[in-house]
């Protein structure tokens, strides 16, 4: 009886050969059974298209804006494993200091304000501050010096932090202040969006490592970038919010975070000044709130 049935009966699966080694090497075992492409020297192309990828993604896990790279320098050499020290051009894995933080800023060019600057400003103050102060970005002094808010709308806050002891804040004793980006923008103008995407994973990781016990933000362009905000430093400021990173960038704590007006900003428009001192006023009360040892510095100086 013929068999009406028409059954398709799927071709036998091809088996691959499998990967071919590289030729044994004496005393390598490993290198003996290592698949086709490994354990080889990577010639200048590949390492040229492999740097040309690694920058693509960090853009897009960045923000999605390409930024401008520098060129590479490649050869066709690989020195052998042992021959790398482990902590060879891995300034990420060094985050475990503030000044290697600064060295990576200082050699930094990720986006087009490197071809402008004098000096980077990477951040200032101690290593285990009450208060970060984060404003917007250098001005020219600080471009000149190499230091944050030295300029006079430093010096205001200078004058601001200390309130004639009544805050009782300090750069050299309980402070630290960067800004969002690390150089100058031409002419004093707002750091752009890809200068600011640049540049905040250099201040993400200072605040991991700080561990500031409060965050204030000075300024319109520091509020909104770190809140993600589109509402203006008038209707932020005065009021904490807690600040646990960014999108791609958290932070492992939370820190409060209180916005205010920016120094240069009392020095257009003095009716500020009522504003910022309510705001330096609701500051010490947080802040004696977190900090037994600052509340009894403060605990017989009355506002």
């Amino acid at each position: 009886m013929k068999n009406k049935l028409n059954l398709r009966l799927k071709p036998k699966r091809r088996l691959r050969k499998p990967f071919e080694g590289n030729p044994p090497v004496p005393g390598d075992p490993l290198r003996s059974t290592a698949p086709a492409g490994f354990n080889r020297r990577v010639t200048k192309k590949e390492k040229t298209s492999l740097a040309a990828f690694l920058d693509l993604a960090g853009d897009y896990l960045a923000g999605a804006f390409r930024r401008g790279h520098g060129e590479y320098t490649f050869n066709d050499e690989t020195p052998p494993p042992d021959a790398v020290p482990a902590s060879a051009g891995n300034d990420a894995a060094a985050d475990g200091s503030l000044e290697a933080i600064a060295a990576e800023v200082s050699r930094c060019k990720r986006c087009g304000l490197c071809t402008t600057r004098t000096n980077t400003v990477p951040g200032e103050g101690v290593s285990h501050p009450l208060v970060m102060v984060i404003g917007e970005g250098p001005g020219g002094d600080e471009d000149a010096t190499g230091r944050p808010f030295v300029g006079r709308a430093g010096q205001l806050l200078d004058r601001m932090l200390d309130s004639k002891g009544k805050i009782g804040l300090s750069r050299t004793r309980n402070c630290y202040i960067a800004n969002i980006v690390k150089c100058r923008p031409p002419d004093n103008r707002k750091p752009q969006t890809d200068e600011i995407t640049a540049c905040v994973p250099f201040l993400i990781r200072q605040i991991r490592l700080l561990k500031p016990k409060v965050i204030l933000a000075a300024g319109n362009t520091p509020a909104k970038t770190l809140l993600d905000s589109t509402i203006g430093i008038t209707r932020l400021r005065g009021s904490f919010v807690n600040f646990s990173g960014m999108p791609l960038m958290p932070l492992e704590f939370t820190v409060p975070l209180l916005p205010t007006f920016h120094p240069s900003a009392l020095l257009r428009d003095e009716t500020l000044k009522a504003p910022v001192w309510e705001d330096l006023k609701t500051l010490r009360t947080r802040l004696c709130e977190l900090d037994p040892e600052y509340a009894a510095q403060m605990a017989d100086i009355p506002l």
